[in-house]
C-alpha cells in the first residue's frame, strides 16, 4: 500500500474517538469471554469457551466498519470467532439488551457463532462452520440481485465477508471465488483478518503474494492494508528501506516471537542482521516507540483501513488482506497457543486500567453526550432498517390433475411437475427458480430451461438457436428462472440456502430448487445442512440415485442417502416411487417454502422406467384425495389382501420388485399387503409421536398399519437397509431387512440388484424365511 497521507487535525480527533470506542469494543468483547467462563455458575464442569484473542484481531476492523462504512443495505458475515465483537458493537449503538451480555454460550442466550436465527441481536448471516460463512455473501448477493430482476426488490447494498486467514484453507472458498457468475459481483467485499495464527499454532508460510495472485486471476480487485501509519512514516526516514525489507522478509514465526519480547528485546531481535542503516534508524528512538511502530499493522491503524475502504472498486469483487495481530491489545496477544486462551484476573485487571473500563460494572457504556457517545448514536441511526414487508407466497396446488400413463421415471417426473405447474398456476411457476451443477440435461430439466431460459445479469445471443440439432435451448436473460454453475456441489447448495432466505431478507419469497446427482448430496451435506439452521428453505434433487443406476456401478453409487434424508433436521425427504407420487411430494414441498413454519425438502429421485399402471391410482376423486394425502404423509397401502400373512414394505425405485414377489407369494398360496414408503422421515416422527415424543400428526400410522393387519414385514430399499428397519417396531412384528450394505459395480438392473439382494426372488427369500 501506498504511504498514508499527513493527518489534519480534525482526522486525527476522529480517529481518537474511534480508538477511544475500539478500545471499550475490545474490552465488551473479553468481558463477555470471561464472564461466560469465569464468572456465570457452571455446575457441569464442562468448557464454556470463547475466543478472546481472535476477537481481538479484527476488533479494528469491525469498529471502523460499523461506526464509518456500513450503510443499512450493506450485510456483513463476521467470522464465527468474533461473535463478542459483533455483540459487543450491537449493544454501544443499542441493538442489544445489556442483559444478554452475561450469556454468551448460554441455553437461550448468545450463541456461541453468529447466528441469524437463533442470537436475539441481528446476524445478517450465520456463521461457524469454516469458510461457509465466508463464501454466503456471494450467494446472498446473487439471490439479491436475482429477486431485483423479478421482483424490483431486495435494494442494494454492500455484502462483507469478514474472513479469518485459515479459512482460506477450505477448498469451498476457492469452489466460490472462481465461479464465472462470481467476478460480475461487484458488491461483494472481503476482509481477510491477516493474523497469521491457526488453532495451534503461528503458520510459517502464508503465501499472501500467491492467495492475492489467485484472487485477481478470479477477476478480484486485490488490496492490502499491511501497514499502518507509524510503520510507514519510519519507512520514509534514512534506512526505512531496510527495517521494510527486514520484516517484510520475516517468516512470520520470527516476527510473532519478535513482538512476545517486550520493546527492549524487539530492538535486540531487530539488529541482529547488523545493518548499519537500520542501527542509524532506530538507534536514538525509545523502544518502546520502536516496539509500538513495529506492532502498527495495517489491520489495526483506523487511517489505513479507511484508506483501503475508500478504494474499494464496486464493479467487481474486491478482497482486502488486513495484516493484524492475534490477541491485539490483549496480554495473550501473538501467543502461538492464544486462540482459546483465557486472560487471567490479573491479566483482565490490567486491560480495564488500560481501556478505561471499570472490571466492577463491566458494561458501563458512554457517558451521555461524550463524543463517544454521539459517534455511536450517529452510527445506530445511519444503520437502522426499516421493516421488510414480506410477500405472502402464492397458493401451490395440492394436485393438478393429470395421471402419468405410460412407462416413466421419477426423475422425468421433476421436470414434467414444474412445466405442468408453471402453466396451471402461473403466481407459484414464477417464484420457482433452479440450480443445477452442469446437469440440467442429464436431470431431465432440460424442457424447464427452455421453457423459463436461463439466468443473466444481461441477454446474451443463444448462438446455437438455429443448430437444429440444438435441444437444450440456453437463452441467458435476466428473467431467466435456472441458475447454472459450474460442477461444484457446495456452490449449488450455497445459492440454494441464500436463494432460500429471500423472503426474510428481502421480503420475497423464492421456490428454489437445487438438482444434483444424488452420489454427491454427501459432498454438498455440510454446507447443505448449514444453509438450513440458518433458516435457508429450498428443495434438494438428488437424481439419480442408488445403484439403481446400473451401468454407472460403484463409483455412482448412494448408499447412506436415505439415512441422511431421514436425519436432516428443518427437513422433510420424500423418496417416491411413481410419476405422480413424485407430483404430489414436489408440490407439498415448494408449498412449505417461504413462510416462518416452513421448511425444506429432500426428494431421492431415480432413472429407473417404472410402468405407471402399477400405481393403480384411484379413478374416485375422494379417493384419489386420500391416496394423494398418504403419499404426503409418507406412505400407502397399495396391495391390500384379505388376510395379510407378510407385509412388504417397499420404497422408490424397487417398488416393482417388491410387487412381483407380492404376486409369486400369493400363487404359492401366501398373501402379502405392499405398502409404498415415500418418506421414512415422516414416518419416523409418526412413531415418535405416537409415543409421546413428537407433535407430529400419527394418523398415517393407524391408516397404513392397522394393528388388526399387523404381519411379518419385509422391508426393501435400494439404500441402506436401516432406513426403513423402525418400521417392525410399529406393531412390534418379525422382520426382515433388504437393502445395500457393500460397494457395487457395473452390470445391468438385474444383476446388481440380484448382487445387493433387491429382486423379487430375493425378497420371496425373506418373506419365506419369516413365515417358516
Amino acid at each position: 500500500m501506498t504511504m498514508l497521507p499527513p493527518a489534519d487535525a480534525a482526522a486525527t480527533d476522529r480517529l481518537d474517538v474511534l480508538r477511544s470506542v475500539e478500545q471499550r469494543v475490545l474490552w465488551l468483547a473479553t468481558a463477555i469471554v470471561d464472564h461466560a467462563n469465569r464468572v456465570r455458575p457452571n455446575p457441569s464442569g464442562l468448557k464454556v469457551g470463547g475466543h478472546q484473542a481472535s476477537s481481538a484481531s479484527i476488533v479494528s476492523v469491525m469498529t471502523l466498519l460499523w461506526l464509518e462504512h456500513l450503510q443499512p443495505g450493506d450485510r456483513v458475515s463476521v467470522k464465527p470467532h468474533a461473535s463478542p465483537v459483533l455483540h459487543a458493537l450491537n449493544y454501544l449503538l443499542g441493538a442489544l439488551d445489556g442483559a444478554y451480555l452475561t450469556t454468551l454460550r448460554e441455553f437461550g442466550g448468545l450463541q456461541s457463532y453468529p447466528s441469524r436465527a437463533k442470537d436475539p441481536d441481528a446476524a445478517d448471516y450465520s456463521t461457524g462452520s469454516v469458510g461457509i460463512g465466508a463464501t454466503a455473501p456471494l450467494w446472498g448477493a446473487l439471490a439479491r440481485r436475482y429477486v431485483g430482476a423479478h421482483f424490483g426488490a431486495g435494494g442494494t447494498g454492500r455484502q462483507y465477508s469478514l474472513v479469518g486467514d485459515a479459512e482460506l484453507d477450505e477448498g469451498a472458498v476457492w469452489e466460490a471465488v472462481q465461479d464465472p457468475m462470481v467476478a460480475e459481483l461487484g458488491e461483494v467485499v472481503w476482509i481477510v483478518d491477516m493474523n497469521r495464527q491457526s488453532l495451534d499454532r503461528v503458520v510459517p508460510v502464508m503465501g499472501v503474494t500467491r492467495l492475492q495472485g489467485m484472487f485477481a486471476a478470479a477477476g478480484w480487485q486485490v488490496l492490502t492494508a499491511k501497514y499502518g501509519r507509524a510503520l510507514e512514516e519510519l519507512f520514509t526516514r534514512p534506512g526505512g528501506a531496510v527495517l521494510r525489507d527486514r520484516i517484510d522478509l520475516m517468516p512470520n514465526t520470527e516476527y510473532q516471537r519478535l513482538l512476545r519480547g517486550g520493546p527492549a528485546e524487539v530492538r535486540q531481535r531487530l539488529l541482529a542482521g547488523g545493518h548499519d542503516d537500520l542501527h542509524r534508524l532506530i538507534d536514538d528512538r525509545p523502544d518502546d516507540e520502536v516496539y509500538q511502530a513495529v506492532r502498527n499493522l495495517g489491520g489495526h491503524d483506523l487511517a489505513a483501513l479507511d484508506q483501503a475502504f475508500a478504494a474499494i472498486d464496486d464493479s467487481r469483487p474486491t478482497v482486502i488482506f488486513a495484516y493484524t495481530l492475534k490477541g491485539y491489545g490483549l496480554a495473550t496477544e501473538g501467543h502461538p497457543q492464544n486462540h482459546s486462551a483465557l486472560l487471567t484476573a490479573d491479566q483482565l485487571a490490567q486491560l480495564a486500567e488500560r481501556v478505561g473500563a471499570d472490571p466492577a460494572d463491566p458494561w458501563r457504556g458512554f457517558a451521555a453526550g461524550s463524543p463517544e457517545a454521539v459517534t455511536c448514536s450517529a452510527a445506530a441511526a445511519r444503520l437502522r432498517r426499516d421493516p421488510v414487508a414480506v410477500t405472502p407466497p402464492p397458493a401451490v396446488p395440492k394436485d393438478l390433475e393429470r395421471t402419468p400413463t405410460g412407462v416413466s421415471t421419477t426423475q422425468a417426473a421433476l421436470g414434467r411437475t414444474l412445466l405442468d405447474l408453471h402453466r396451471a398456476a402461473p403466481d407459484a411457476g414464477a417464484r420457482v427458480v433452479t440450480v443445477s451443477p452442469d446437469v440440467s440435461s442429464s436431470t431431465n430439466l432440460g424442457g424447464w430451461v427452455n421453457k423459463v431460459g436461463v439466468y443473466a445479469e444481461a441477454e446474451r445471443a443463444d448462438l446455437f438457436a438455429d443448430d437444429k440439432q440444438t435441444i437444450l435451448h440456453w437463452r441467458e436473460r435476466p428473467t431467466g428462472q435456472h441458475l447454472e454453475l459450474g460442477i461444484a456441489e457446495t456452490n449449488l447448495v450455497g445459492v440454494l440456502g441464500e436463494l432460500g432466505t429471500t423472503w426474510s431478507r428481502w421480503g420475497q419469497p423464492l421456490m428454489p430448487i437445487g438438482v444434483l446427482y444424488d452420489p454427491f448430496v454427501e459432498r454438498a451435506l455440510e454446507p447443505w445442512s448449514f444453509g438450513i439452521y440458518a433458516g435457508g428453505q429450498s428443495i434438494l434433487v438428488g437424481t439419480p440415485s442408488g445403484v439403481s443406476l446400473a451401468a454407472e456401478g460403484g463409483a455412482h453409487q448412494s448408499i447412506k442417502t436415505p439415512s441422511i434424508g431421514l436425519e436432516q433436521p428443518g427437513c422433510v425427504s420424500y423418496e417416491p416411487a411413481f410419476a405422480l407420487d413424485t407430483q404430489w411430494v414436489l408440490l407439498a414441498s415448494l408449498a412449505r417454502l417461504g413462510r416462518p413454519d416452513g421448511g425444506s425438502a429432500y426428494l431421492r429421485l431415480s432413472t429407473r422406467p417404472v410402468d405407471q399402471a402399477l400405481a393403480s391410482i384411484p379413478t374416485d376423486p375422494a379417493a384419489r384425495e386420500h391416496r394423494r394425502r398418504s403419499v404426503v404423509a409418507g406412505a400407502y397401502l397399495l396391495r391390500r389382501t384379505s388376510r395379510p400373512a407378510v407385509t412388504l414394505c417397499a420404497m422408490g425405485a424397487v417398488v416393482p420388485d417388491a410387487l412381483a414377489a407380492a404376486d409369486r407369494l400369493a400363487a404359492i398360496g401366501w398373501d402379502a399387503d405392499v405398502v409404498v414408503v415415500t418418506s421414512p422421515d415422516l414416518l419416523f416422527r409418526a412413531v415418535q409421536a405416537r409415543r409421546g415424543r413428537s407433535d407430529a400428526p400419527a394418523w398415517i400410522l393407524d391408516s397404513v398399519f392397522a394393528t388388526e393387519r399387523a404381519a411379518p414385514m419385509v422391508t426393501v430399499l435400494d439404500g441402506h437397509p436401516h432406513a426403513l428397519a423402525f418400521l417392525a417396531t410399529v406393531n412390534r412384528v418379525p422382520a426382515a431387512h433388504l437393502g445395500v450394505t457393500r460397494f457395487g459395480q457395473s452390470g445391468d438392473l438385474a444383476d446388481v440388484y440380484r448382487y445387493h439382494g433387491l429382486d423379487a426372488d430375493s425378497i420371496i427369500d425373506a418373506a419365506l424365511g419369516l413365515l417358516g
